[in-house]
């Protein structure tokens, strides 16, 4: 690698030439953040960077479906960006072409302290012991449900299915209170997010290490019941994330599943989704009885999950290697706070904070604004333990394939919507449990 060498030779010579050379540097940062406020924040961070080192930094905005082939022709044609902001389905792959330099990275988080960072973000980026590239922010699927209704009913919080069962038994009274709005509307990939989310926490995975695919068929037949469980206690139809958001706003579901997006909008500060529990749509009351679950667990998987989605800075091969470490380093340090803030109701802090003040991070993350409309930070809205359960969930993110370094034949399973198709024809009484999963092995053995 041709920085590599530059950097040995610099450091050999004089260790002046090297702040010489980075306060001449330029670098290219390539985001998939590209809406204008969220692409203006970015450049406030690029501009203190620049303050500081004299090192100027040029924010490139990239449409996250280019992403992918756009890197791939930088690479061959040697003019990839120094950093890219990336998704979680990219840093395998590029790792094994050669398109990020996981030693940099890797030498980013031992600098930053890994021990700062929540360690399921760095498992998930993990290249032959490497941690491949940064993590920067991310969000989990959380079950949200009515915690005055459970206090009232003596009920423990819905972070198991054993417990999310009880729950039903003593609070679906439909039409007045369902228990639960699941997703069942098939071609919705918002069913597909959530089916992942409850398979995972029962340790129901379809893929194994060495690419043979096939769920364990008694983890699957266990989170099958459960999953019509909670589907015979939603309305009927088909649902997606728009008829659970309508739902538990109007006060009569008990428990959905959905992401930390919702949470302004629960709160009253996004007018085009009020909630409509009572009069006021800005009303913040539905947010004040709401409890939040991140990691639920399932008979086999005492541990339990949570589907989880993280944002990571990769450092490129193509980079200037020692100005696009310190400019990392910058964004997951000094300007974090200003990274968060891009959305700070999806982008959960990874890195909890430093050594010296280790909720750093979480506590600023906290008082970032949130909304729409009208905006206020997290923690006047949400008490201290539903902020912390909120940022905990990434302690256990998972998908499928992650561990098993099979994320894109996992992804494949996943966007063929066998599993979607099976599990709704299963809830609708074409088959048993047993024979689904036997089903659903076979059918998904045969994607390509």
């Amino acid at each position: 690698m041709k920085t590599r060498f530059t950097r040995a030779l610099t450091l050999a010579a004089v260790g002046l030439l090297v702040s010489t050379s980075m306060a001449s540097a330029q670098l290219r940062f390539w985001t998939i953040e590209e809406q204008p406020d969220r692409l203006a924040k970015q450049q406030e961070m690029a501009k203190a960077f620049e303050e500081k080192t004299g090192t100027a930094v040029e924010v490139i905005p990239v449409t996250e479906s280019e992403l992918g082939t756009r890197a791939t022709a930088a690479y061959a044609a040697g003019d990839l960006p120094d950093v890219i902001y990336l998704t979680l389905q990219y840093v395998l792959p590029w790792s094994e072409a050669g398109i990020l330099d996981t030693e940099a990275n890797n030498e980013v988080i031992r600098d930053l302290g890994a021990d700062t960072f929540a360690p399921a973000a760095l498992s998930m980026a993990d290249f032959d012991g490497e941690t491949a590239a940064v993590p920067s922010d991310g969000w989990t699927q959380m079950v949200l449900y009515r915690k005055d209704l459970f206090d009232e009913a003596g009920l423990e919080a819905p972070n198991s299915y054993a417990n999310i069962q009880k729950a039903l038994e003593k609070l679906h009274n439909p039409p007045e209170m369902y228990g639960f709005v699941a997703a069942t509307k098939i071609d919705d990939n918002f069913m597909s997010q959530v089916l992942e989310h409850v398979l995972l926490a029962n340790g129901a995975t379809p893929v194994a290490k060495d690419g043979s695919v096939g769920f364990d068929k008694a983890k699957l037949v266990e989170a099958l019941e459960f999953y019509k469980s909670i589907a015979k206690a939603s309305p009927p139809g088909d649902l997606y994330w728009k008829q659970s958001r309508e739902v538990y706003f109007a006060g009569q579901a008990a428990m959905i599943i959905w992401s930390p997006f919702i949470l302004d909008e629960l709160a009253g500060l996004r007018d085009s989704a009020p909630p409509t529990i009572n009069d006021d749509p800005t009303s913040g009351e539905l947010a004040s009885k709401t409890g939040i679950v991140t990691r639920l667990t399932g008979p086999s998987n005492p541990d339990g999950a949570a589907w989880g989605d993280i944002n990571y800075f990769g450092i490129t091969n193509d980079a200037d290697t020692d100005a696009a470490e310190e400019f990392v380093k910058f964004s997951m340090d000094e300007g974090y706070t200003n990274t968060l803030s891009i959305a700070p109701e999806g982008k959960f802090p990874v890195r909890r904070g430093t050594a010296e003040d280790p909720k750093k991070f979480t506590k600023a993350w906290a008082t970032l604004p949130v909304g729409v409309d009208r905006k206020k930070p997290l923690s006047e809205l949400y008490d201290p333990a539903v902020i912390d359960e909120i940022v905990s969930g990434l302690e256990t993110a998972n998908r499928w394939g992650v561990a098993e370094g099979q994320l894109a034949k996992a992804s494949r399973i996943i966007n063929s919507q066998i599993i979607n198709t099976l599990v709704r024809e299963y809830i609708d009484g074409e088959r048993d449990a047993s024979a689904t999963a036997d089903l659903i092995n076979e059918e998904i053995a045969a994607v390509e």
